[in-house]
């Protein structure tokens, strides 16, 4: 069986890939997890708030808007707080690439032009096979117009792939308007993948302490249908390689991501639940849904369920959204 990819122009043995993580602190899991059979692993993210260590810039970067919700300051950590610095991150990308065969893909997650820059190139010395740009940014100043955030956005992309040579990845939101044109943009702006979506951990409230409350919550298997849909959407229509991320607990989800157009599939999810020996039974499932619907390749399923490959694209449009709501009506009303 040819379980074979390419992501970024990378030869991965399989399209599982480990997705930022907590495991990935840990230069044993990273072994672990090769062990078990990911074809790559992202290491979890460096904030630049963990780069800019002096006083006075991690200052500027935290109190933007804190004359008008001075309290906002709290929910930033202190610098201290974080496990592991910048230099300690550089080292386990060191260690890392020495320790194991599979790509190991740095992760950063930025605020300023120089903080993407400065470190994009020092994990590319380190020996990071590529860098996925982790944008996460929420648009709250009501000032902020839709062209000034996608601009952002593709200037980012720029200024990275200008400083370094490895392959350059950004995980992004489903928060645009017209999602298909910005992913072309960042196509056209040189991106070399896109990684869809990246999960915003959005606060709840207490309502006995009326405090707003921080919580993580593990992704479901109901949650590929958005990342599903787009990959199979911008399949055969952008240059840059498409990997999901979200939802993906077993096989099933693998072969929907493949079928729709991905050339990588991440998972954390799955690993934090179940350990990272899950992987194993992950690819081995895989590998048995293939053989039984005698399918010989990756290459094989990849885009078969596309929307220019699927006798009714419509599926992927309004149309369905029609269809459906009339199935519903004769199904539950008399």
């Amino acid at each position: 069986m040819d379980l074979r990819t390419t992501y970024m122009g990378i030869e991965l043995k399989n399209p599982l890939v480990a997705s930022a993580s907590p495991l990935s602190e840990d230069i044993d899991n990273i072994k672990r997890m090769e062990d078990a059979g990911v074809a790559a692993a992202v290491m979890f993210s460096l904030f630049e708030e963990q780069i800019r260590h002096e006083e006075e810039a991690v200052e500027h970067l935290t109190s933007f808007g804190a004359n008008s919700f001075p309290e906002a300051l709290s929910y930033f950590p202190d610098v201290e707080e974080f496990h592991i610095g910048a230099e300690q991150y550089l080292e386990l990308i060191r260690r890392a690439r020495e320790a194991v065969d599979i790509p190991i893909i740095a992760s950063l997650n930025g605020l300023t032009n120089e903080g993407w820059i400065d470190y994009a190139e020092r994990m590319e010395e380190a020996g990071a096979s590529a860098i996925e740009l982790n944008v996460y940014y929420i648009a709250a100043d009501l000032e902020t117009t839709a062209q000034e955030v996608e601009d952002r956005y593709v200037e980012i992309v720029k200024h990275v792939k200008q400083a370094v040579a490895v392959p350059v990845a950004l995980k992004l939101s489903p928060f645009f308007s017209a999602f298909g044109n910005m992913a072309r943009r960042l196509d056209e702006a040189g991106v070399d993948g896109l990684v869809l979506f990246n999960r915003f951990y959005q606060p709840d409230f207490d309502i006995e302490r009326l405090e707003v409350s921080l919580s993580l919550e593990l992704s479901e298997t109901s949650e590929i249908r958005l990342p599903l849909t787009w990959i199979a959407i911008l399949y055969g229509r952008l240059r840059a390689s498409l990997a999901a991320t979200r939802g993906v607990h077993g096989a099933a989800e693998i072969i929907k991501y493949v079928m729709a157009g991905a050339d990588a599939v991440m998972t954390t999810s799955a690993l934090l639940k179940h350990g990272i020996g899950h992987v194993s039974q992950l690819l081995g499932d895989l590998e048995e849904w293939m053989e039984n619907r005698e399918y010989a390749s990756i290459a094989q399923m990849k885009g078969s369920m596309s929307e220019k490959n699927v006798t009714d694209p419509t599926a992927f449009q309004r149309g369905n959204y029609v269809r459906i709501l009339e199935q519903y009506k004769s199904a539950y009303m008399p």
